[in-house]
């Protein structure tokens, strides 16, 4: 008849908020979030003036009229059907240097050290497996000395 304590509902949350995944993948977000700033940064500074080289500044205004004419007042379309390709190029391309970066910068270096974590761990493994057979090696041989020492004994009486 004894009645268990239910866990309240604040020491399950805190529970949750505890576990290594949430604190990991909040600590994700944080720093994805930091590093999406620096991307568009790169991307607006530094590469949009570079494909400007060719034509305008700002990669946002490169676009074609799919309905003519297109016009446009205060940066809103007054006429026509615009497809505003421009700002998907620019999105492709931080995307790009995102990915890049993440995979060089994060995810091969990881798995390089994962995969020597995973070499020591073999060879450690070798290390013992030959220690266990050098050392059943050696109780088979006392076990032989030790037969041979009866059957001596018992040839002796």
């Amino acid at each position: 008849m004894t009645e268990e304590k239910k866990p309240s509902l604040w020491e399950g949350f805190k529970a949750f908020l505890m576990r290594g995944n949430v604190v990991d993948l909040a600590v994700a977000v944080v720093i994805g979030a930091a590093f999406t700033n620096i991307v568009n940064s790169v991307v607006k500074g530094v590469i949009n003036p570079l494909v400007g080289a060719f034509g305008t500044k700002d990669l946002d205004k490169y676009s074609s009229c799919l309905k003519a004419p297109c016009e446009f007042k205060n940066g809103e379309v007054v006429s026509g059907i615009p497809i505003m390709w421009g700002t998907v190029l620019s999105a492709v391309l931080s995307f790009l240097i995102t990915a890049a970066v993440v995979y060089f910068l994060m995810v091969l270096p990881m798995a390089k050290y994962l995969a020597k974590v995973e070499q020591r761990r073999k060879a450690k493994e070798g290390v013992q497996e030959t220690m266990e057979i050098t050392e059943l090696e050696v109780l088979k041989e006392i076990r032989d000395a030790l037969v041979a020492q009866r059957g001596q004994g018992h040839s002796q009486g």
